[in-house]
Order: C-alpha cells, then structure tokens, then sequence
C-alpha cells in the first residue's frame, strides 16, 4: 500500500509538469537548413537611369547555420499549449549558384525569427512520452547584411571600393508548421526533438556606389524555406 502510495503521489507531481498551467523553459541547439534558391540578379537602375533588367543564369544559395535556441512553453490545457520561441540569431552565408558559383560565398546576413505557436500534445500530462503538432506565425527579419566576395564586387556590381555595396532585405510574416515530441527524464526535466517548416522567402536589394559617384541598384529575390531542427533540454514549473 504504500508503494502504491509513492507512485500516486510521483504520477501526481509528474502531471503538473505538463499539465493546464505549468509552464516548460527550454534551451538548446537549433538548426536552420534553408531549402533556398534565387531568380536571376535583377538591375533595376544605374545613375538613376531605369534599365530594369535581369542578368541571366545567375542566382545566389543560403548555407545552413546553427544556434542556440529558446523556448517558452504554457499548457492552456493538459493537451493544448503556447509556445515562444526565439533564440540567437544564426549568421547564414550566402554563396553563388550557376554563373555566379564560381565565387563561392559571396556575403552573408543574419536571420531573426521569433515565432508563437499553438501545439496539440498526445496523451495525457502523465506520459513520459508525448509527441505533439503545431502551427503558428513567424516574423522574420535580417540584420547585418553585407556582400564580402571582392571579385563579385568589382566585376559584377561595378565597384571595386570595400564596402561599396550596401544591403537591405525585406522583413515578412509567415506560417509555420510543427513536429516533434518531448520526453520527461524526471517529473521536472525534459528533453525535446521538433521540426519546424516555413514557407519564407526575401528581397535582398543591393546599392552599390560606382567609381563615378553614381549607384547602381539591383536586386534578387530569394525563397528560403528552411525547415528548422531544433534538439533542446526544458525545465518545467
């Protein structure tokens, strides 16, 4: 009877690990693998004379990065929670594809994308083991933009001064779908394995600045579509 006890009372505290209003603080490694390809460099105009040309079979690729990712979790209800998550932002870097693969990378940026979702956990808040979906909204953006290929700057943008080029990328709103499942080790700590899928894509618009003095604008726009791994280690309370 009493061992039936101690187990009631381990079952009991375990579901309130994952259970309506506990709360799980994860920290670990992320993964961005970008599934990325490009439309042609696109010249917009030079000496603010419109040319509003592509430069055919060229493109540009992003490289996969990791992080250290964070997440903030909260059960509305034992199966139903909300998630945060963020985490540092990776630095991707950016090479040439087809005519332009010759100059390997030729920049870089880094990505931010904090994202909310809403997941849907199997089983009930005592499973060791739970797998769960999810779904919600990401907004990205980019920082720290640059080209750093001075064979690309000089023989493809026109200049051959260092940090002639100056790079700007939209920000977007985007879906995101969710895999995974967690693990309870002890009734406070869990690891956690998800997937994460997101449709992004950007328009990175370069303005070089020409021995002249005049600016030459060209643009490319890029699908990114990373899917996302993210291995992580979670405290509950």
């Amino acid at each position: 009877m009493k061992a039936l006890a101690v187990a009631g009372m381990l079952l009991s505290t375990h579901a309130h690990a994952q259970s309506a209003g506990s709360s799980i603080i994860s920290l670990g490694w992320l993964r961005v693998m970008p599934n990325s390809s490009s439309d042609p460099l696109f010249i917009d105009s030079i000496g603010g004379v419109p040319v509003n040309q592509s430069v055919p079979n060229t493109g540009a690729r992003i490289k996969d990065a990791d992080t250290v990712g964070l997440a903030f979790t909260h059960f509305i209800t034992d199966n139903l929670a909300v998630e945060l998550a963020g985490g540092v932002p990776p630095r991707h870097k950016i090479t040439g594809a087809n005519a332009f693969a010759p100059y390997g990378e030729i920049g870089s940026a880094k990505q931010w994308s904090p994202a909310m979702l809403f997941k849907w956990y199997f089983g009930g808040a005592e499973s060791r083991f739970r797998p769960y979906v999810g779904a919600g909204l990401n907004y990205t953006w980019f920082g720290d933009e640059k080209i750093t290929n001075s064979a690309l700057q000089t023989q493809v943008l026109g200049s051959g001064f260092p940090n002639a080029s100056s790079v700007s990328t939209d920000s977007s709103i985007n879906p995101v779908l969710n895999v995974g499942a967690s693990y309870a080790v002890t009734k406070d700590w869990f690891v956690s394995l998800s997937m994460s899928y997101l449709p992004l894509k950007t328009t990175a618009k370069i303005d070089t600045t020409l021995a002249s003095g005049a600016h030459a604008i060209t643009e490319a726009k890029i699908r990114i579509n990373p899917i996302v791994a993210f291995l992580s280690i979670g405290y509950g309370f």
